[in-house]
């Protein structure tokens, strides 16, 4: 799990000093929207909507962003698309599986936002059924690490289901099955812990190792289909060294 936890953690840095924050804003939002329009608008009884609008806020999204977020989902306030989910499979430098997850109004308008993304940065389309089956629907929990240690967060998840714990430097990323993620997030709850997040992501089964020159080229492509409205998470079966990530980083 090594490389998908490094590139946790760049995700994780990144977001905080994302220039282009209006867009993280943008995916945020439309998350909430979908999953009030899933499960309804009452959180106690649609976590996916809870999560959805824990995020939000972690990332200082406004208050009454989320609020008409949440209408729209529920049909309480005009103006919600209707959003598919929908997958798409590829390769990107070095054979590397990239799993592109996107919610849009607009299938072909996403379909060509990928494919040029793809295209235009050493990347290559796949057919469906081509990578997928490289990942498995996980869920994953961020956690701020303060004054905790590993095993402060081993100890309040593992009866929840909880079935590893990542140090990633500054947060722990705690992964479950999917269906484990709500009683994880409600243990760490329980515990006293605060997180970050808590969503259902798809983690590598195994990852290839890239050196420098394959590193800056994936991020490359990653940063190229996130640039897109209708891409909500890229995922990608890779591995980088500490080494290599600092020369990266610097």
């Amino acid at each position: 799990m090594s490389g998908h936890s490094k590139w946790a953690t760049t995700k994780h840095k990144k977001a905080v000093i994302d220039a282009k924050r209006g867009k993280l804003f943008a995916k945020l939002i439309k998350n909430i929207e979908v999953a009030a329009r899933m499960g309804g608008v009452d959180i106690e009884g649609n976590p996916t909507l809870f999560d959805a609008i824990q995020k939000a806020k972690k990332q200082s999204v406004p208050n009454k962003n989320i609020d008409s977020a949440v209408k729209r989902g529920g049909g309480l306030e005009a103006g919600g698309a209707d959003y598919e989910t929908i997958m798409y499979e590829g390769y990107g430098p070095n054979g590397v599986a990239v799993y592109i997850e996107c919610l849009t109004d607009n299938r072909n308008r996403a379909a060509s936002d990928v494919r040029v993304a793809m295209t235009r940065n050493g990347g290559s389309m796949g057919d469906p059924g081509s990578v997928a089956y490289l990942f498995n629907r996980k869920g994953v929990v961020i956690v701020n690490k303060g004054e905790l240690d590993e095993d402060d967060v081993l100890v309040a998840v593992l009866e929840a289901g909880a079935e590893e714990v990542h140090d990633l430097g500054e947060k722990f990323e705690v992964v479950s099955e999917a269906t484990d993620l709500v009683a994880v997030r409600s243990a760490l709850v329980d515990a006293g812990i605060d997180y970050d997040s808590a969503e259902a992501s798809f983690l590598p089964t195994m990852q290839i190792e890239l050196d420098e020159e394959g590193a800056r080229k994936m991020f490359k492509l990653i940063d190229a289909l996130e640039d897109s409205d209708d891409v909500q998470n890229v995922f990608a079966n890779f591995d980088v060294s500490d080494e290599i990530m600092a020369k990266v980083d610097a």
